[in-house]
């Protein structure tokens, strides 16, 4: 099903883009940069073509707190903006480019404002279905679960097959488990991506999901 086809009250994250399928999907990420390192993504499957891309074009605050993620032929797919003021770090996700008067279809949002935690995402418009992000992003290390405690999706640091050596953080794997959209995903990686650069603790470290 086409992600363009869905209305918004109907959207669920098992069935909104292209990318869903009935077996275990293996994406590698890419951070990139038009001007400014770490500035956008691009996201290839496991036969090296494009799926997703998400470009920025430099430092100005719109950009830092709303992002578009597209599929290869630029065509938005989601949108993600940050909502102001939040104590839990909340960003909202839109299907397809944001307009004005447009309602959120979900939102990430920290489990707790004392000391490290988890995320939440919920689900508007879909009750019974939630979301807890934990690990550390900054590490990519990265388990999303439903609601049964199942693993949905997971982040990982990616290992070059050839050399078995282990790749800086700027390529990731982004593993889906079968029925979870890809799309969906990556809008979660945003959101992560941005509030891991928000953060950083006493020690310099970057900010922690638990």
């Amino acid at each position: 099903m086409k992600v363009s086809s869905i209305d918004d009250s109907l959207f669920s994250c098992k069935g909104v883009g292209s990318t869903n399928t009935t077996t275990t999907t293996h994406f590698t990420v890419m951070k990139t940069s038009l001007f400014f390192a770490g500035d956008g993504f691009t996201v290839y499957d496991c036969k090296g073509k494009l799926v997703f891309r998400v470009d920025s074009y430099g430092p100005d605050s719109r950009y830092r707190d709303e992002l578009v993620l597209m599929d290869p032929h630029g065509r938005c797919l989601f949108t993600v903006r940050r909502k102001r003021p939040s104590l839990h770090q909340r960003w909202e996700g839109y299907l397809r480019e944001r307009i004005n008067g447009q309602k959120p279809i979900f939102a990430v949002r920290r489990s707790s404002i004392i000391g490290r935690s988890s995320f939440t995402v919920e689900m508007y418009g879909n009750p019974g279905e939630e979301y807890q992000i934990e690990g550390c992003f900054g590490q990519r290390l990265c388990t999303v679960l439903n609601v049964k405690k199942e693993p949905v999706a997971t982040i990982r640091r990616k290992v070059d097959a050839s050399t078995n050596v282990l790749l800086g953080k700027d390529v990731f794997s982004l593993t889906l488990n079968p029925g979870f959209d890809g799309a969906f995903a990556m809008a979660l990686v945003l959101v992560l991506d941005r509030i891991n650069g928000e953060g950083v603790d006493s020690s310099g470290d970057p900010d922690r999901t638990s």
